[in-house]
């Protein structure tokens, strides 16, 4: 059984990708970045989501020998060329501030009407193997952006977006809901071609 890393100490984003490869019956060892306290969290310097996820998993990959897979996910705004983008979690300054995120942004579009609040979650998420070899594949959510907040069970910019179809936020969905339709779990489903090639 193939030992792999997950470029995360969030045990939600181990779980739903351990699920996923044992969907695809792809029984591989999965591990959270936990597993190795020593590494130090690398800087995401990178100018799009692949290139940040490209940059945590080679770091992982090297630091320990085993494959790694990363991911780097975020709000695209239409009206806002695509902001916030990479700097979505520190929007407002601070990273990992949702409330003052959610805020600034909310601001920022008070003007804009509802044919014009177009969004998406997008996500990538890199493999990359200890001789350097990686693959990249990327997911995404459209909706619209609400005006207001709305819904408990989500983070981040959750409470806003109402993807295509559902008349709810993604804070609204419940778990396996939004699962079944999120950027990343799209991205961790891509993944699984790629694992089987270069895995086994």
């Amino acid at each position: 059984m193939t030992r792999l890393i997950l470029a995360t100490r969030n045990a939600g984003k181990i779980t739903e990708l351990h699920a996923i490869l044992a969907d695809a019956g792809l029984p591989h060892d999965l591990v959270g970045a936990d597993a190795f306290p020593e590494i130090p969290d690398v800087k995401e310097t990178g100018v799009t989501f692949a290139e940040n996820a490209l940059l945590k998993a080679h770091a992982l990959a090297q630091a320990t020998g085993l494959p790694a897979v990363a991911d780097d996910s975020g709000l695209c705004v239409d009206v806002l060329n695509g902001a916030p983008g990479i700097f979505s979690a520190r929007w407002a300054g601070r990273h990992g501030d949702d409330t003052a995120n959610l805020q600034l942004l909310l601001a920022q579009l008070s003007d804009i009407s509802d044919d014009h609040r177009g969004a998406h979650f997008a996500c990538a998420a890199a493999l990359a193997l200890p001789d350097g070899r990686e693959r990249v594949v990327e997911g995404q959510l459209r909706g619209v952006l609400r005006h207001t907040p709305s819904g408990t069970n989500g983070f981040g910019y959750d409470p806003i977006l109402q993807p295509h179809g559902d008349t709810r936020t993604c804070a609204e969905l419940t778990p396996e809901e939004k699962n079944a339709i999120s950027h990343r779990g799209k991205a961790f489903r891509a993944l699984v071609p790629v694992v089987r090639e270069l895995l086994g």
